[in-house]
């Protein structure tokens, strides 16, 4: 068994540790201006497959020369392929989108889907594969989920505090990974679908609308509370972090990472090169002598701001000063500003290229063939040239051979130092010298460039072709409910439901929501015939960790007949502590292909829900005996550490259910779970699908999702399921005809 976490503060004697400054490139331009600026490493998409499908990603041979780019300065690069892949693409598609920046020498993958995860270790096993912030890294267990399973580095949930950092350093020793300036998701990465919901842009599929950004009126029983002009509620401040590089460092984080893939070159150039002068500033120095410039972070907020900045949530979990609550337009003179520091940045970084500067020795000798070595960065290469021919006249001086050398012209390079060795009466022409300096630097920079390559993998052919789902040969039903009201109503017809054609097998009990009377409604359930499952929370930190292990009748011994697992820290959590019962991945667990399922099985996972977001005939290609489909309730559009109460300073610390209405006067209602402080905002609509019952053939159980309903509404809900009818009501049929993008 682990035991309760505590937090253990740094050893000062601790080596210290260098800093990488990881930079966005949302374009060939921005790459160059972060590299120029003084960037580490920098992270990019390609033509498909990366978080930000509306960024200027490059494509085929220039995504090749990004990567050369890049190296030729010293700098990585890292590739983001960290989107769900639907299983068409991951088996027809991502090896060869993959192979060529795999043999250019692309420094690591980063990536969302478990399933993409085991193709790239099984295809490409000594390629680095860093886990994206989008899998909702939020505590040592998942993080040592994802070493063993080969990821190098974890980039961890926005929403983590540094004693929770300090924390996942401390048990795993996995290389970390934070975001440290730019913008901040309202929903925790990969858990929002309310682009995808209302518009059909998937932020799992990086095209995500932003929805976040826009007003709303919060309502308390239909009053409003938030004033009925409507506020960017769920649009969080930038953060800006330059105050506590110190302790993020000592915290254990190796790569501080600059949101910005949609911003323009200059404003890449501008972060990067301030972030640059205080890591320098802090290794340098230590913390001890560390402070801050305000003409930095004045710069920093001209750059760009929302409402200001906030520190994110290192050091809070949330609140009203994280939100850009007023929308105030920037004054004339900051405008005026702003152009003017664009304008040098762009003439300092994007406009200009700093040279990379080179030693070279030119050896000219009577009777010998002429060369010229280049040397720097550990590299070494030698051109030669032809037999100096004897003057007619007088020879040549060592200026006269000097200058064309020094001229390298269109080349990134520069000589910082260039010997000239002369013997003897000399005449080289002009021409004959440029020649031998072009194939000099140019050897040089292929020299440079073939460090990172690889060598081509095994043909496409030989990947091994993967089984496909085992239909089921009999339907169940499962029943989630989440108040003691619901669960009333569900065992009143339980006997009915029992004798349905897809008769009732199991009901889930919300550990969130009912957790004090878990043990007693458990014996509730298995009184009436049926298995009671445990659905464990949406967020599972330290602080919901801690409450488990004090209070272990929660899950340890509990009569339970399973739990169903919201994410991978409550897996491992489970698997850690010696629960060996049997587990069902909730929705948002995403398995999008086969390969991701194939991983969870191996992990002892029994079934799968279904993705929300594929259509019917995606969901055939891995939906199966071990398949659970939802067929009524209202979808989680977003999972949030921010609560709607604290932003407006009405946090009663007690759970209860608003209403979020939008600009067509749609209402999301909002639940806020107080026992471990996260929200949770529902579509304004339940998905029902009632009547395609035809539709869900093979799959091993459908589930109806109780979250918001009284008693009636679940009685007429279950009603309209026993008569296989459109539920008389708003319903959505959410994707399952029309998929995403």
């Amino acid at each position: 068994m682990r035991w309760p976490v505590m937090f253990v503060q740094k050893d000062e004697n601790m080596e210290e540790r260098g800093l990488e400054l990881l930079a966005p490139a949302g374009s060939l331009d921005s790459l160059k201006a972060a590299v120029q600026a003084g960037a580490d490493a920098v992270y990019m998409g390609g033509n498909r497959f990366g978080a930000r499908a509306y960024a200027e990603n490059p494509e085929g041979e220039a995504l090749l020369e990004a990567i050369d780019y890049a190296h030729l300065y010293g700098v990585k690069l890292y590739l983001t392929v960290n989107t769900l892949l639907k299983d068409a693409e991951l088996e027809q598609e991502l090896y060869e989108y993959l192979r060529p920046c795999y043999e250019r020498g692309v420094d690591a993958v980063l990536v969302q889907d478990m399933g993409v995860l085991s193709a790239i270790r099984e295809w490409f096993p000594d390629l680095p594969v860093h886990a994206s912030t989008q899998m909702n890294l939020c505590g040592p267990g998942s993080v040592r989920l994802l070493k063993e399973a080969g990821v190098s580095r974890a980039v961890l949930a926005r929403e983590l505090s540094l004693q929770e950092i300090a924390r996942i350093h401390q048990e795993t020793d996995m290389e970390l990974e934070t975001f440290v300036h730019g913008a901040l998701c309202y929903c925790y990465s990969g858990q929002c679908l309310f682009s995808s919901i209302l518009g059909g842009r998937s932020g799992n599929r990086g095209r995500c609308a932003q929805p976040c950004r826009l007003s709303y009126e919060a309502l308390d029983h239909g009053k409003s509370v938030s004033g009925k002009t409507g506020k960017p509620l769920l649009s969080p401040k930038d953060i800006c972090t330059l105050d506590l590089i110190p302790r993020i460092a000592e915290a254990g984080v190796y790569s501080l990472k600059i949101e910005g893939r949609m911003k323009r070159p200059e404003y890449a150039a501008g972060v990067v090169r301030i972030y640059r002068k205080y890591i320098g500033r802090y290794l340098k120095d230590g913390k001890e002598g560390y402070q801050v410039d305000e003409a930095d972070r004045r710069e920093l907020l001209l750059l760009f701001n929302r409402d200001g900045f906030s520190k994110g949530y290192y050091g809070q979990h949330n609140g009203k000063n994280m939100m850009a609550l007023s929308d105030r337009p920037a004054k004339d003179a900051e405008k005026k500003a702003y152009e003017e520091l664009i304008g040098r940045l762009r003439a300092d970084y994007v406009e200009t290229e700093k040279k990379i500067p080179v030693r070279g020795t030119l050896l000219a000798r009577e009777g010998m063939p002429l060369s010229l070595c280049v040397r720097g960065y550990g590299t070494e290469i030698k051109a030669e040239g032809e037999i100096p021919q004897v003057p007619k006249t007088r020879p040549m001086e060592e200026e006269q051979i000097r200058r064309p050398l020094m001229k390298t012209g269109n080349t990134p390079f520069v000589w910082e130092n260039l010997q000239i060795c002369m013997e003897g009466s000399l005449f080289i022409p002009v021409q004959e010298l440029n020649r031998i300096r072009r194939e000099a630097l140019s050897g040089y920079e292929e020299a440079l460039l073939a460090r990172g390559r690889r060598p081509g993998e095994k043909a496409r052919e030989y990947i091994k072709p993967l089984r496909s789902p085992v239909p089921a040969e009999r339907t169940l039903l499962h029943i989630s409910v989440e108040t003691e009201e619901q669960l009333g109503a569900v065992l009143s017809m339980a006997e009915d439901l029992k004798r349905d054609g897809i008769p009732l097998m199991a009901v889930f009990l919300e550990q969130e929501t009912m957790e004090e009377r878990m043990s007693e409604l458990t014996e509730r359930v298995r009184g009436q015939g049926l298995e009671a499952w445990t659905a464990l929370p949406y967020i599972f930190r330290m602080q919901t960790e801690n409450r488990f292990y004090k209070h272990p009748e929660l899950w340890n011994g509990a009569d339970t007949d399973g739990f169903l697992v919201r994410n991978p820290e409550e897996y491992m959590f489970l698997k850690e502590n010696g629960m060996d019962g049997r587990i069902i991945l909730d929705h948002n667990v995403y398995t999008w292909n086969r390969r991701s399922r194939r991983f969870w099985k191996k992990q002892g996972v029994w079934m799968f829900t279904d993705p929300l977001e594929l259509n019917v005939g995606e969901l055939r290609a891995v939906s199966g005996e071990d398949s659970v489909r939802m067929i009524y309730g209202r979808y989680p559009m977003m999972v949030t550490a921010g609560c709607l109460h604290r932003t407006l300073d009405r946090c009663g610390k007690r759970p209860e259910t608003w209403m979020l209405r939008d600009r067509y006067a749609k209402e999301f209602p909002v639940k806020n779970y107080c026992r471990d402080c996260y929200n949770i905002i529902y579509n304004s609509q339940p998905l029902c699908l009632f009547d395609l019952e035809e539709k869900m053939r093979g799959t091993g159980a459908l589930r109806i999702d109780f979250t918001t309903e009284r008693k009636e509404q679940v009685l007429k809900v279950l009603d309209a399921w026993r008569k296989r009818d459109r539920l008389d009501a708003e319903i959505t049929r959410g994707h399952f005809k029309r998929g995403v993008e």
